[in-house]
């Protein structure tokens, strides 16, 4: 599609196979970040609360299993606990992720209102963070790491990627 003002390309991934646009996302290019959020998941055409629950509940699962293997590596589990010791770990796991996604959270929130020197309200918070559970992607290649062995050093790696693409998508936004 071309632009009636200065006859340019407006976005070319429109006429492009989703294949192709996940390909640029991994590789980290803004212009694919903005067909996503602004052509693919507007409130228009999506569901905007289901995407944003659903992405939510994916991303605190992968988090728990990330908690997991850390703590696996660690030597904290074995198979001579009981049952109470089994709790307290999960409660414990349970109490990092969630405080650890909502001081992450926070702290971005607070970060773009003050460096971006602008006051969004409700719906740009809601958009803020789409982006940022849709651009933790790379969180799906944990899903590896249970079928192949991978040392608990590339969780690093993932997470370095995870951050990576925060930042693109929310130049992007």
């Amino acid at each position: 599609m071309k632009c009636e003002n200065c006859k340019a390309v407006a976005d070319e991934y429109i006429e492009c196979e989703i294949l192709i646009l996940l390909i640029d996302l991994i590789l980290h290019k803004p212009k694919a970040y903005r067909h996503l959020f602004y052509n693919m998941l507007t409130r228009k055409t999506t569901n905007f609360k289901g995407v944003l629950w659903m992405s939510t509940l994916g991303s605190l699962l992968l988090d728990a299993y990330r908690i997991l293997v850390f703590s696996r590596s660690e030597g904290e589990w074995s198979f001579s606990m009981s049952f109470t010791s089994i709790a307290w770990s999960c409660r414990k796991m349970l109490m990092d992720i969630f405080f650890g996604n909502f001081m992450f959270l926070c702290t971005l929130l607070l970060g773009t209102r003050i460096l971006l020197n602008a006051s969004a309200g409700v719906s740009g918070y809601k958009d803020i963070l789409l982006s940022i559970l849709v651009s933790s992607y790379f969180k799906i290649f944990l899903i590896a790491t249970m079928v192949w062995e991978f040392p608990s050093s590339s969780i690093f790696i993932i997470d370095i990627f995870v951050l990576s693409s925060n930042a693109v998508a929310l130049k992007a936004l």
